[in-house]
């Protein structure tokens, strides 16, 4: 069986009580609480930001499942499902051990439940007993995915730790490429989804984030291996979301590229043309997900290659 790199399935979470958490902007850099809207205005706002995206994939023929959050608990973040699930081609299910106490309410039995009555599941949650210790990985939010060619691009940081990587690709069979990225302070990137992007042609990459000339010269040299035209972008750029995309795929297996309006305004004429060679562009306006929650497009997408059952 051919593995595929991009999925035309993505799940969403709704949000109910989608806000700023005070809990993980200790280290997201990308948060802003500095604002006149009030909290309510600050939830409709976002709830019609995903209903305007969600509508917006179906309509280039992606496969939407969305998933209603809970108002009890409340969870600021569960707009960004990628963090704490994974799935993959032969039914597992991946769950993820999470750096804010907050976040961990957001893993559901439930939605586990609600693919496993349409998808082949078998769920692994053997990485959460990381978090008695202290110990992080936050799905493909921490990770980037070359499914095909069994790689892990990763960036530590106190999100991304490397122990649990290890074993995370251990149970995959994939081959880690890990490097430290950090921004213009010197402060590590929360996660490698912020910074970079895989598609079946193209990567986006923030080069100048890996300080360590090897370490930025095995990323370059692996993607080039796995025949991929890499787009790089700077460290500004990445403030605008520039490397938090996804590929995802549409009608007709038509290879999408999804990002958010500030990320498509943030690159250049000629970025842009690299990427059209390779994808359609979709793009939306993310402002206020982006602005209070710290993430963009990608975070909201759990991509689903999980065997359909018949």
């Amino acid at each position: 069986m051919s593995i595929r790199q991009s999925t035309d399935t993505i799940l969403m979470v709704r949000p109910a009580n989608f806000g700023f958490n005070t809990e993980t902007a200790e280290n997201n850099v990308f948060q802003d609480d500095n604002t006149e809207l009030t909290i309510d205005e600050i939830k409709s706002r976002a709830r019609q930001e995903f209903d305007n995206m969600a509508s917006k994939l179906r309509s280039h023929g992606v496969e939407v499942i969305v998933i209603e959050d809970t108002s009890v608990p409340a969870k600021t973040d569960a707009i960004f499902p990628n963090n704490w699930f994974s799935t993959h081609h032969d039914g597992s299910i991946y769950t993820f051990p999470m750096f804010s106490p907050n976040r961990r309410l957001e893993r559901r039995a439930d939605i586990i439940d609600t693919l496993s009555n349409h998808y082949k599941v078998d769920t692994d949650e053997s990485l959460l007993a990381f978090e008695s210790s202290d110990q992080y990985l936050e799905g493909t939010g921490s990770m980037i995915l070359d499914r095909p060619n069994k790689i892990i691009y990763a960036c530590y940081s106190v999100r991304t730790d490397k122990e649990v990587l290890e074993a995370y690709g251990e149970k995959l069979g994939y081959k880690i490429v890990g490097f430290d990225a950090v921004d213009e302070g010197g402060v590590p990137y929360y996660h490698t989804n912020v910074i970079m992007t895989l598609g079946k042609k193209i990567a986006v990459l923030c080069t100048e984030s890996i300080a360590d000339i090897n370490e930025r010269s095995a990323v370059i040299q692996a993607i080039e291996d796995s025949g991929k035209e890499i787009v790089h972008i700077t460290r500004d750029q990445v403030l605008q979301f520039a490397g938090n995309m996804l590929e995802v795929e549409g009608s007709r297996d038509k290879k999408l590229l999804v990002m958010s309006e500030a990320a498509y305004n943030a690159l250049s004429k000629d970025q842009l043309h690299i990427i059209k060679n390779h994808n359609k562009i979709v793009y939306c306006s993310l402002e206020t997900i982006e602005k209070f929650g710290g993430g963009s497009a990608r975070c909201m997408m759990a991509e689903i290659f999980l065997p359909k059952i018949h």
